[in-house]
């Protein structure tokens, strides 16, 4: 007698921030997959949409070369990081050759991961540190740097980021760089930025920002009101680093083509270095884009039955260009239907379903209370996934 086959599940989760990275999502996901559905094909494709997890995803699809660097930290402080350097037809960790590719993530100079939760300012974490991995890509050859931007600590504009590649400053008509990497509240100081030297510096180098965000600069869906809470502002700190951010926008003026760059799309991502790099002449693509191209899940997704995906929350932030919605997007075009298995879901199902999202499913509301999920976050995810395919799986 035939066997009828079982369903192939393409498991394509971001990180859990807090619990799980994305890899260990995954494999939780699958192992609870299995317990109910033995017999379907698991696909496991972690993912990252240019926060925390970006270049360990891209290497373990595109291989290269692995620049371990020690950089400055969010606080200051002497912090260890890796660009990724890769040829065009990378494969596995060779010699290189131009031209080059150079994938930098920012959280790992200027993550929120990076500084312990009572210690938490984001009116003095800095981006210095991911202005010296750029400069340390162009100093290795790289024709073309992509920076992955999300999971932020800091809220200065990229005003750290733009000191390490040159920009100067005044403040009282006198040089004043140390403002810039010293974070965002400092910047109301300053009465002038000059920005030629940075753009100098990178001006032979294609920069692309990937963005886990859409959102601009400022106001009520800037950097300071959208993200500055979660890293640990008040109501009166936010107000205090919109109005430092204005100002120091101000400064810079509009860009080289005539245009603001503080209203585009992405400028607020990780606390305004997307407006740093657009300063810089950067190309402003989504994360989540960039990552599901590098690691070829499309083509995973052409060839399944189902794609699931996951986050640690699953809220308005993830309907902005976050990992969740870029893999739904994709299960769309091919008429794939895509679910979510989330440590909390805090949408609608008709505003996921917008987004192409058939159903959505939280480890909270499975354990009972957030709490006993973030207690257990691998058996937790693994007892949801057993649930659920229940019904989406072959039994």
């Amino acid at each position: 007698m035939a066997t009828v086959a079982g369903v192939r599940v393409v498991i394509a989760p971001d990180k859990f921030a807090g619990t799980l990275t994305a890899v260990e999502a995954a494999q939780a996901l699958a192992t609870g997959w299995r317990r109910t559905s033995p017999d379907d094909e698991l696909v496991c494709v972690p993912i990252a949409d240019g926060g925390p997890g970006f270049v360990d995803v891209v290497h373990a699809a595109r291989g290269g070369r692995r620049l371990s660097l020690t950089i400055t930290g969010p606080l200051g402080e002497p912090t260890r990081a890796t660009v990724l350097l890769v040829r065009g037809d990378a494969v596995g960790d060779g010699g290189m050759t131009a031209p080059v590719t150079a994938y930098v993530e920012s959280a790992q100079a200027a993550g929120l991961h990076l500084i312990a939760s009572e210690r938490r300012d984001p009116g003095i974490t800095t981006t210095y540190g991911v202005g010296e991995l750029i400069a340390a890509a162009i100093d290795e050859g790289a024709a073309r740097i992509i920076v992955g931007l999300g999971g932020s600590a800091t809220n200065d504009g990229g005003a750290g980021l733009l000191g390490a590649l040159g920009a100067t400053a005044t403040r009282d008509g006198q040089p004043a760089q140390d403002v810039l990497r010293t974070g965002g509240a400092g910047l109301t100081a300053l009465d002038s930025v000059d920005l030629t030297p940075a753009r100098g510096r990178v001006q032979a180098v294609e920069l692309i920002a990937a963005t886990d965000v859409d959102n601009p600069l400022l106001g009520i869906r800037g950097a300071s009101a959208g993200f500055g809470p979660q890293k640990g502002a008040d109501d009166v700190k936010v107000i205090e680093l919109d109005h430092a951010l204005a100002h120091f926008s101000k400064l810079i003026g509009r860009g080289t083509d005539g245009r603001d760059p503080a209203v585009a799309l992405g400028a607020g991502a990780a606390g305004g270095m997307g407006y740093a790099l657009l300063c810089l002449g950067a190309t402003r693509v989504s994360g989540i884009d960039t990552v599901l191209t590098e690691i070829g899940l499309e083509q995973q997704i052409a060839a399944s039955d189902l794609v699931i995906t996951g986050e640690g929350s699953f809220d308005w932030q993830s309907l902005r260009g976050k990992a969740v919605t870029g893999v739904a997007a994709a299960a769309t075009l091919y008429a794939r239907p895509c679910i979510v298995l989330a440590g909390r879901v805090g949408i609608g199902r008709r505003e996921y379903a917008a987004a192409g999202v058939s159903e959505a499913f939280s480890v909270e509301e499975n354990e009972g209370s957030l709490e006993a999920a973030m207690a257990r976050p691998v058996e937790g995810l693994e007892a949801l996934a057993q649930r659920v395919a229940r019904t989406w799986g072959r039994q």
